[in-house]
């Protein structure tokens, strides 16, 4: 017995030395961030002959969004002889009908835009910008998906960067427009602003590679071209593509300061969907270009933090894997008179990764928040959030690993912002939302009774930890009692509230 004991505790304290890892990288980059965070980039100097511009908008289904869309792009200030829009449509909605209006009519004001529809999705959203290239008349392509809000002077602030000609690319920060919504949208703003704020912020700061985000960046043509353009191999194009231009020797711009704002997915099962897509495209992203990061000349800085960030995914399996060992590891830890171990044991889990995370959290609220001592009150919260998706997203970490291949699949839209939400759409939302409802919790089968089982598992945690008052167990494992129930839960009554949002009386409804 004592050596099946010992094996359980040897297998669950290398899962926590492997965490604890990325809980130590988790302070580096914060290291990394107040060394470098008053390094503001600055442009080489300013274009005196404006160059053209090609604005791509690549669409899917987008019924309820393309008309905000067109019409905030259509706005961007540029010279109209150097500014092309293209709305790269892959629909099978009414989309199509929408889009096609609408760009007929801000054609009619004199805005050079084109309206770009393929039947054949090869290569789904890399697919679609790579086709639009073939016929883009731009030097710099700005990217911006359905769900943003680009600001009028989004070109103005990040094209003269381009006068360095190293530089292969310009990142803004995304804002969130409907981060009150609920408290999904707060939390969900919390963890993205951790990203944007500190990660992106510390690597490109410090001299490492980061990523194009998707939207709310420009590139260079050229560096597109050079780096092999737009492949599909992976579902993050734009992660694959931001490290193969890197390895080229392009440089690349981010800017904190600058945002583009977004809308948040406000059902936990398109959440989840978006959190698996980037899960898995992180993986896939890393066993391509890993092996050549590391066969590079590139400094060690740069191949270990490349690492670190393509790899990150794999701890949610490691944390599914501590959560399976949690039971029959407390039962050996019972089993041992040395009760010094367990103790710091606990302090040792705290100190390394809830800590690591909190700190983390705070640090980027700090900075993009001026009332964020308010917000402290979602840290924990933020902690179960991440820990409840660990089914989801170490689900999408084996499908990589093992190779197995699903489609790109969008994140629905709702035009749901902070406010009032959308008035004219509203009915027309709320009909075509069980059919969207159903098709995202297709996605997610028996995982929200999964994560609801794991619940229980926690829960029968909790009452061991409480019987044998360790009460630093009892509180741990609240933390991931609580997120298991809540996105298993969540996930099941995905769309209710929703629905019953859109069904209001627009003249009387607000989104707060």
């Amino acid at each position: 017995m004592k050596s099946w004991h010992d094996t359980i505790l040897i297998l669950y304290f290398a899962l926590l030395a492997l965490l604890s890892i990325y809980g130590l990288h988790r302070y580096a980059l914060m290291w990394l961030y107040y060394r470098h965070r008053r390094d503001n980039p600055v442009p080489a100097g300013s274009f005196t002959d404006r160059p053209r511009v090609t604005v791509q908008l690549p669409l899917f289904n987008e019924a309820t969004v393309v008309e905000r869309l067109l019409e905030s792009v259509a706005r961007i200030e540029w010279p109209a002889d150097r500014f092309e829009i293209q709305v790269l449509d892959d629909s099978t909605d009414e989309t199509q009908e929408l889009a096609r209006r609408k760009v007929d009519e801000i054609a009619a004001r004199g805005v050079d835009i084109v309206y770009l529809h393929r039947t054949d999705r090869t290569g789904f959203k890399a697919g679609a910008l790579a086709a639009g290239m073939k016929r883009a008349k731009g030097e710099f392509i700005a990217i911006f998906d359905a769900d943003f809000l680009p600001l009028q002077d989004t070109l103005a602030k990040t094209v003269d960067y381009f006068t360095d000609p190293k530089i292969g690319m310009v990142q803004v920060r995304w804002g969130h427009l409907n981060r009150d919504y609920s408290t999904l949208t707060r939390l969900q703003s919390m963890l993205l602003d951790g990203h944007f704020v500190i990660e992106h912020t510390a690597r490109n700061r410090s001299g490492r590679h980061f990523n194009f985000n998707g939207t709310g960046g420009v590139w260079r043509r050229s560096a597109i071209e050079s780096a092999g353009g737009w492949q599909h191999d992976t579902l993050t194009e734009d992660l694959d593509l931001s490290y193969r231009a890197q390895m080229k020797g392009w440089q690349f711009v981010y800017l904190r300061d600058f945002t583009a704002p977004g809308e948040l997915p406000v059902e936990m099962t398109a959440f989840k969907a978006q959190q698996h897509r980037w899960a898995k495209g992180s993986i896939q992203t890393g066993l391509k270009v890993l092996p050549a990061v590391w066969r590079s000349n590139l400094p060690f800085k740069v191949k270990s933090e490349a690492t670190f960030h393509l790899t990150a995914n794999l701890s949610y399996l490691l944390m599914l894997a501590m959560c399976v060992l949690m039971l029959p590891a407390l039962q050996a830890r019972l089993a041992d008179p040395d009760r010094l171990r367990s103790v710091l044991f606990d302090w040792s889990v705290f100190v390394l990764a809830t800590a690591s995370v909190l700190s983390f959290y705070v640090a980027a609220q700090r900075e993009v928040d001026p009332f964020w001592k308010r917000g402290l009150r979602f840290l924990p919260a933020v902690l179960a959030l991440g820990i409840g998706l660990a089914v989801n997203n170490a689900r999408a970490v084996i499908e990589a690993l093992c190779g197995h291949e699903t489609p790109f699949v969008r994140t629905p839209k709702y035009d749901v912002t902070d406010g009032a939400a959308a008035t004219a759409k509203r009915a027309g939302v709320a009909a075509k939302l069980p059919a969207a409802k159903r098709r995202y919790t297709s996605l997610a089968g028996l995982m929200p009774w999964v994560e609801i089982a794991f619940g229980f598992y926690m829960l029968t945690i909790i009452w061991v930890g409480w019987t044998e008052r360790l009460w630093m167990v009892v509180g741990f494992m609240s933390l991931f009692a609580g997120g298991f129930f809540y996105v298993g839960i969540a996930s099941l009554l995905s769309g209710r509230s929703l629905s019953r949002f859109l069904a209001r009386d627009p003249a009387t409804a607000t989104g707060g």
